[in-house]
């Protein structure tokens, strides 16, 4: 196996599982919709970076997290429901991204292709996933108490406003890492389906949180071999078998 499939196959793993991770506390705390559109602004920033000649990543990191303190601050000024505000912001979002790119790189954009992977590109996703599970790791109570009850966590000294700034954040990086994969069309459906599928069959939260990741990562290597095999776009049959997975649980449930 060369350096570089290993690399590859490093960044599909890292990728999904942080998918997984981050999915199951998207469907926890019912921002399913709101996550699932919020991944759709990456767009613009990928167009910007082809126009400028940069690595599409950083444009998609940058309006991902432009977006969401935009909609952080319109939600907490405004006081509208966070999933009106995400809908404006990205159907703005898609149709500046739309203008700005065309042909196979809006396809690619939306769909997802992997690429030749870079030293740089592995570093940047390899420190971005331990950010969003350090995150996670250090925050899992004041993320549970702020999903029970906000009057509580307040209570108890945690900030919930600020507290769902960082993850919306945390939720960014996220995406940011597996648009080589999926695209900004799909790649909210890694997070979201693969969560809702564990949250179908699990139990208990950390029989959820597993069953998630190991979901997100069957589904990546699944779904990328099957690209590779009929020479289409990674996305689609990524997406497709993280659906099959969904189905198949509707058959047999509560077993973790």
């Amino acid at each position: 196996m060369s350096t570089t499939t290993i690399e590859s196959a490093l960044l599909l793993v890292v990728t999904s599982a942080t998918a997984g991770l981050v999915g199951s506390f998207i469907v926890m705390r019912r921002m399913v919709l709101a996550a699932d559109a919020l991944s759709h602004v990456a767009l613009p920033g990928i167009g910007f970076a082809l126009l400028l000649k940069i690595h599409p990543l950083v444009g998609a990191l940058f309006a991902l997290l432009l977006g969401t303190l935009f909609i952080w601050g319109i939600e907490r000024r405004a006081r509208l429901p966070v999933e009106t505000v995400v809908g404006v912001v990205f159907s703005g979002a898609l149709a500046v991204g739309s203008l700005m790119t065309s042909g196979d790189e809006l396809i690619h954009a939306l769909l997802g292709k992997p690429t030749q992977l870079g030293i740089a590109e592995l570093v940047i996703a390899l420190a971005g996933s331990t950010g969003v599970v350090a995150f996670l790791a250090l925050r899992w109570r004041e993320l549970l108490v702020s999903l029970v009850s906000r009057d509580i966590a307040t209570s108890i000294g945690i900030r919930p406003w600020s507290l769902e700034l960082q993850f919306m954040i945390v939720f960014a990086v996220t995406v940011a890492l597996g648009v080589r994969y999926l695209g900004v069309l799909l790649m909210g459906s890694l997070v979201i389906i693969p969560a809702a599928t564990a949250k179908h069959v699990a139990v208990s939260l950390r029989g959820t949180v597993a069953v998630a990741v190991g979901l997100a990562v069957t589904s990546m290597a699944l779904g990328t071999w099957i690209g590779a095999a009929t020479g289409r776009e990674t996305g689609p049959p990524i997406v497709l078998v993280a659906v099959a997975f969904f189905l198949l649980s509707l058959r047999k449930r509560a077993f973790v």
